[in-house]
């Protein structure tokens, strides 16, 4: 049997050692480089941080007779909590290209789309991680509050429970997009500019100028996702209020699912048809 130079192994026959890339790999390689950055786990625990203490803030001004429940107490903090999802996925999508290892990364694995799907899967984890616990740091942090003048978080409550599920899908769903947007633009700054300007700046300048055609943009932007934070009653008084679409109950989530679709799909064309630049 001949064998190679070395004399260590047949001739003709791959070194089970040197197999392809995989997604397991790819996926566990994904998440190495998220976990080792220690400002990531900073962010992780600033957002958590900061949705318990808003919420709180916001809890202690809430009164029976101005309609909200129990989960908008709860979830008030997502106000302030996408701004981190966002941070999160806009880090994770440009931190190839800003660091100057994208080639390295794409000469070691060479299918491009699959890298992008293990960051997909590491965003969605980290984020899933990060609102269930902001989720329960909220709760705890809005007990006083609830305990006192803000309404009791009741799962009987049509859409309460959902509203609390609505949180961490919807966080799951910005820190998608900022992931998208972030692979997209290739540099940070302009993907968080990009991301608040869809989920927080155009949505209250849209607010504060009603009509048929803005109320019409708003109901589509990505900051529709929010809507998944309101029970039923809410979302009913917001369907009776608008002039545009009226979205129902998972409108909302429709909309952000699309972006989010829409916006990696436009990130991956790129990352397979042009360079890295």
């Amino acid at each position: 049997m001949r064998t190679d130079p070395a004399g260590t192994r047949p001739a003709g026959r791959a070194d089970p050692a040197r197999r392809g890339p995989t997604p397991t790999r790819v996926l566990r390689a994904e998440w190495t480089k998220l976990v080792s950055v220690r400002s990531n786990a900073w962010l992780a625990l600033g957002t958590v941080a900061a949705t318990a203490v808003t919420a709180s803030g916001l809890g202690l001004f809430v009164r029976p007779e101005d309609g909200r429940s129990g989960s908008w107490v709860v979830t008030s903090g997502f106000v302030v909590a996408q701004v981190g999802f966002l941070v999160l996925g806009a880090l994770v999508g440009t931190s190839e290209h800003t660091t100057g290892t994208a080639r390295t990364t794409f000469a070691a694995v060479p299918r491009r789309l699959l890298v992008l799907a293990g960051q997909v899967g590491v965003t969605a984890a980290a984020a899933l991680v990060t609102a269930l616990v902001a989720l329960g740091a909220s709760y705890l942090a809005t007990s006083p509050a609830r305990a006192g003048d803000a309404p009791a978080l009741d799962p009987s409550v049509p859409g309460a429970s959902r509203a609390l599920l609505g949180f961490v899908v919807a966080s799951v769903a910005v820190a998608l997009l900022g992931l998208g947007l972030g692979a997209l633009l290739r540099r940070p700054a302009d993907t968080i500019v990009g991301g608040l300007v869809l989920l927080v700046v155009g949505d209250q300048l849209l607010a504060a100028n009603p009509g048929r055609l803005t109320d019409t943009v708003r109901a589509l932007l990505p900051s529709s996702g929010a809507r998944l934070l309101q029970d039923d009653a809410a979302l009913a008084a917001l369907d009776a209020a608008t002039l545009g679409p009226r979205l129902g109950v998972w409108g909302g989530g429709a909309v952000v699912g699309a972006w989010v679709l829409v916006v990696l799909g436009a990130a991956a064309y790129r990352l397979r048809r042009h360079d890295l630049r």
